[in-house]
């Protein structure tokens, strides 16, 4: 069911599929996995291109923009940048695939002591996707995870996600003309709906990874059927925790300033970022919970949540963090009516703060705890009980702040990005990019879900022993019909 979120309104409806169409769909994407996977990288980024060029025709662009904007009520200009984001990550990781270094091609001649052998990365076959409500075109049906699958070689089966239903059957109609254009093989991309359904995509022989974002309760779900299967397969889950921030001594001099960042920050998207910053650190004495508040107050954010549900357990969340030991400094009502939440910051005692306690889970929506810590023990402490996490900040007084080389060697083990006087939201598609982090922010801690090395997830390592040339694959042979950087007996070798 498709409902607008400023009203409670309801648009229309996905039909579920029943298990028998999306076993067909599966059964397709399998039956194309051999033509994607040896398919040339530049044909497959043929095709990210062509689906790029088609969400940026006028038309499409806009009638897409406004279907989204009914599903979530983020506003159509938000959504017409997400929108050109997209085409913009598709074209990226064209780029990647046809560049070609993350097949590692690698190849050692024969010596008197060992055989030839001959190493490249191989595409694991079918990916059944589960995009975001919070990015319903950057992370949705046609989000990183699709682009990075179809770059890597792998057809794609994606779930339409509950809380823009429409929106995803709509990128799935437009991606599936782009690409049958295009010359993409039948069953490269399908989609599915409903809760069985989703149930159906991981537990089906034909699927090989599943790639998931959202929370950790809909993460460890997906990840304990994967690995109940006869064949267990991998699990890629961005699932988010509490994002912490730590504010050094000398970067509490500019608390206001921080204060403000912090706000805008934990604000942005009613909240419902994955790299939402959910605890800032600061030094004792600095009344950083005061300044918070009053940031809150003057910026006044409004928004709505993607759905009742979110909604209902970001008004709990505030609750339970109150019972926990919370108490509520600022609380701002963000809309009227529809699926609206206060945003609302709150102070904690640094000692209430140990593994376990509700004050230490995510709390989806604008809502955000302040403490003060007495020392850099008293930090560490608090930093040691923490989840494993996507990103963490430090606001420092400057490059030559003595605390500041402790305070990111101490985050680096807890998060998967370390930003320092800058905030973690918004996530660049970039070669150096890491989006991921420990358990539980992800299932899979050395993969990422955005940037370059995000092609690795859905390929594995497969090594030629003494294969004679014309039997190798196109990746590996001597001609180098790919054109592929490639390292041999120990030297890289680059095509002119």
């Amino acid at each position: 069911m498709s409902y607008d979120p400023r009203t409670g309104e309801r648009h229309g409806e996905v039909r579920a599929t029943p298990p028998e169409e999306v076993e067909a769909l599966l059964a397709r994407a399998a039956a194309a996995g051999r033509a994607v996977a040896t398919s040339s990288p530049a044909d497959r980024a043929g095709w990210l291109r062509a689906v790029a060029d088609a969400l940026e025709v006028p038309d499409t662009a806009a009638a897409l923009a406004s279907l989204a904007d009914r599903e979530t009520a983020l506003g159509v200009a938000r959504l017409s940048g997400e929108l050109a984001r997209t085409a913009a990550q598709l074209r990226f990781y064209a780029e990647v695939a046809e560049e070609g270094s993350w097949l590692g091609a690698t190849s050692d001649h024969a010596t008197g002591t060992t055989p030839a052998l001959a190493r490249v990365r191989q595409p694991l076959g079918p990916v059944a996707v589960f995009g975001a409500s919070n990015f319903p075109f950057a992370f949705g049906v046609l989000g990183n995870d699709t682009a990075t699958a179809l770059a890597a070689g792998c057809p794609v089966v994606a779930k339409a996600h509950p809380a823009h239903p429409l929106l995803s059957v709509e990128l799935a109609r437009v991606a599936g003309a782009a690409l049958r254009d295009a010359g993409a093989p039948d069953g490269s991309l399908g989609l599915v709906a409903g809760f069985a359904a989703g149930t159906a995509l991981v537990t089906s022989a034909h699927t090989r990874a599943v790639a998931f974002t959202g929370s950790q309760r809909g993460g460890l779900a997906l990840w304990r059927l994967a690995n109940e299967r006869e064949v267990v397969i991998p699990v890629f889950a961005e699932m988010g925790t509490v994002n912490p921030v730590v504010v050094t001594a000398a970067g509490a001099e500019r608390l206001e300033d921080v204060a403000g960042g912090f706000v805008a920050s934990f604000t942005l998207g009613t909240g419902q970022f994955c790299t939402k910053p959910g605890l800032l650190l600061a030094p004792v004495g600095s009344r950083a919970a005061e300044a918070v508040g009053r940031a809150l107050r003057a910026a006044a954010p409004s928004g709505w949540l993607l759905t009742e549900a979110i909604g209902r357990e970001a008004a709990a969340g505030v609750e339970d963090l109150v019972r926990a030991g919370g108490d509520v400094v600022a609380r701002v009502a963000t809309a009227a009516g529809g699926w609206a939440a206060p945003a609302t910051v709150l102070s904690v005692e640094a000692v209430e703060l140990v593994h376990g306690s509700r004050l230490l889970e995510e709390c989806f929506g604008p809502v955000a705890l302040v403490a003060e810590y007495a020392d850099e023990a008293e930090l560490r402490r608090v930093l040691g009980e923490l989840q494993g996490a996507l990103a963490a900040s430090v606001m420092s007084g400057g490059p030559e702040d003595p605390d500041l080389p402790a305070c990111v060697a101490v985050l680096a083990p807890l998060v998967g990005r370390v930003a320092v006087d800058d905030w973690p939201t918004g996530v660049a598609w970039t070669w150096a990019q890491h989006h991921g982090g420990p358990w539980p922010a992800t299932s899979a801690p050395q993969a990422t879900s955005v940037g370059a090395a995000a092609l690795d997830r859905f390929t594995r390592p497969v090594a030629y022993q003494s294969v004679p040339d014309a039997a190798l694959p196109p990746a590996l042979r001597a001609d180098n019909p790919w054109r592929l950087p490639r390292r041999v007996d120990g030297v890289m070798e680059w095509p002119p």
